[in-house]
């Protein structure tokens, strides 16, 4: 089994079920949860925004918005030690581009996110990461 074992694993979330699945997945692959970068891409604002326009809202607020979200969804004992972190883009762009920056070895994302509808508009973020990414990536179905 050691011979499996990653050394860092990045596992994009978008607060899905199969997302949250798959960083108990990504806690299999790895010797320590240290090793789990859980990662949720915000999109940019429009600077029409209200909260963008009357200066209410900033990036920095929305990135800590996530992260106190993220302890929260993953707290207690079988997380204990995964890496959290917030970026703004384009979510198939930026998880390939946040891997190369960690250096991780595998990406495990799973095929379907939130929505439906934003897959049939947007397209796989899953089939871009695949695409663009610089080492394996684990696509769970569910």
């Amino acid at each position: 089994m050691a011979g499996w074992l990653r050394k860092k694993v990045l596992v994009p979330v978008d607060f899905s079920d199969h997302s949250n699945a798959a960083v108990d997945e990504a806690l299999q692959m790895v010797a320590s949860p240290s090793d789990v970068t859980v990662l949720h891409v915000l999109p940019e604002l429009s600077p029409l925004e209200p909260g963008e326009m009357w200066s209410t809202i900033t990036d920095e607020t929305r990135k800590e918005h996530v992260i106190r979200a993220l302890r929260e969804r993953f707290s207690g004992s079988p997380y204990e030690g995964i890496e959290m972190a917030v970026e703004i883009g384009s979510p198939g762009h930026t998880i390939t581009e946040y891997a190369k920056k960690i250096g991780a070895d595998t990406i495990v994302i799973p095929s379907h996110g939130r929505s439906a509808l934003a897959h049939l508009l947007l397209g796989s973020v899953a089939e871009r990461v695949v695409r663009h990414a610089h080492c394996p990536v684990v696509v769970l179905r569910r």
